[in-house]
């Protein structure tokens, strides 16, 4: 039997509960998932205080009553360490355009793709945001997240994308979840600035990041590298001030072609390097070197129905450690499931339901600069997902079905 010791905040009257009979997937790659059977973890004031096999369980919390989890199955809550949750309108007709034959390149320089959703984010109140915001949040939360990241990038001046991080960080005070924001003016070269990207960066980008950063509204910097967007050289003008500032740095890199953009982050220890999709192994062994995170969204690459899937292999020749996340957005990844996600990742990329679950725990933590979550050991935060399933594969194999029993968040269920 595997007994997990939590202490319910705001229920039970402050008790240590004792959840029992479950088997424990802790991720701390240790060994495979970290699966340890008949173990006991002890929860106190939101954190984990003691994990170890049943038979050493301390004394003092032997007795403590319990609810039988059935031999469910016990993981660190997840995390989309990458999403665009915040965001007007719809893209619905551009996804027909797609499937009448136009390309992902092909809209944008029609006037759609980001630069679409641009009028829409503008012209939408910082409440309507948040209640569009919410309803995707609601679904991601259902399927057992513990932390969302949540980018702007479709304001595109420098009022619309504070309004959208200030939107991002009133999603964590209307529910029990952890929001990490990602500043993203660099997305996209908005029409006023038409063919002056340079003046876009100047004007735009720049001055917006420092109003961001003094409204405390910024935990990371990240930009689109991509010839539809901005040029190596234009994002390390950005994030130069960004590494003045003291911000964490992520990128948008190789996901339509192969401009460095991979190199450029990791050249700046960024935390992590997104899509990916035309990365090489050179781009492989720069992430090794700087500890960059490889993000994988196979959410985009579905539905712009790519066909050069990301150098999964390289990243495991290397040692690069390999995150799974949704791409939320209303364009290319119109998607709120991070199980189907990782279902997709091990279909389409051959990533093992192991990597995938690493992804979406430990490996997504570091995606986002965490080290407090994502694991279950000692010292972590409290952020668990109870399973009813009698495997972790499951989480991956099962497509379009929800198995969570329970979510505990910060010592809370």
């Amino acid at each position: 039997m595997y007994i997990l010791i939590v202490k319910i905040h705001g229920h039970n009257n402050g008790k240590i509960m004792l959840l029992t009979n479950a088997t424990l997937a802790a991720m701390d790659g240790k060994s495979t998932y970290g699966l340890v059977e008949k173990a006991a973890v002890a929860v106190e004031d939101g954190r984990i205080a003691w994990a170890g096999f049943e038979q050493d369980l301390p004394a003092s919390l032997r007795d403590l009553e319990s609810l039988d989890l059935e031999g469910r199955l016990v993981t660190p809550a997840l995390i989309d360490c990458h999403t665009h949750v915040v965001h007007g309108g719809n893209r619905a007709r551009e996804f027909e355009m797609r499937l009448e034959g136009a390309s992902y390149e092909e809209v944008a320089r029609a006037g759609g793709g980001i630069v679409s959703t641009v009028s829409a984010t503008r012209t939408t109140s910082r409440a309507d945001l948040l209640a569009g915001a919410l309803k995707r949040v609601d679904a991601l939360i259902a399927e057992g997240i513990s932390t969302i990241e949540i980018k702007s990038g479709y304001g595109l001046d420098i009022e619309t994308e504070l309004k959208m991080l200030r939107a991002a960080r009133d999603v964590a005070a209307n529910r029990n979840v952890r929001i990490k924001t990602s500043y993203l003016a660099a997305h996209a070269v908005s029409a006023e600035y038409k063919g002056r990207a340079d003046a876009y960066i100047e004007d735009v980008c720049i001055p917006g990041l420092e109003a961001a950063h003094a409204e405390g509204l910024v935990d990371a910097v990240d930009g689109f590298c991509e010839g539809i967007a901005f040029s190596p050289e234009q994002i390390a003008r950005v994030f130069d001030r960004a590494k003045a500032l003291g911000i964490p740095l992520k990128l948008h890199a190789e996901q339509l072609s192969n401009l460095g953009g991979t190199r450029l982050a990791a050249s700046y220890g960024a935390l992590s390097a997104d899509h990916l999709e035309y990365a090489d192994e050179d781009d492989a062994k720069a992430m090794a070197a700087s500890g960059t995170v490889a993000v994988i969204l196979p959410g985009a690459f579905y539905t712009l129905r790519e066909t050069v899937a990301p150098p999964i292999d390289a990243f495991r020749r290397h040692g690069v450690a390999m995150a799974v996340a949704t791409d939320c957005n209303p364009g290319s990844s119109p998607m709120a499931s991070l199980l189907l996600a990782m279902n997709m990742a091990c279909t389409l990329f051959r990533m093992t339901p192991e990597e995938a679950l690493a992804g979406v725990t430990r490996n997504a933590a570091r995606a986002l600069g965490l080290d407090d979550t994502g694991m279950i050991a000692p010292g972590l935060r409290a952020d668990l997902a109870i399973w009813d399933v009698e495997h972790p594969a499951e989480l991956s194999y099962r497509i379009g079905f929800n198995p969570l029993f329970k979510r505990i968040f910060g010592g809370a269920l």
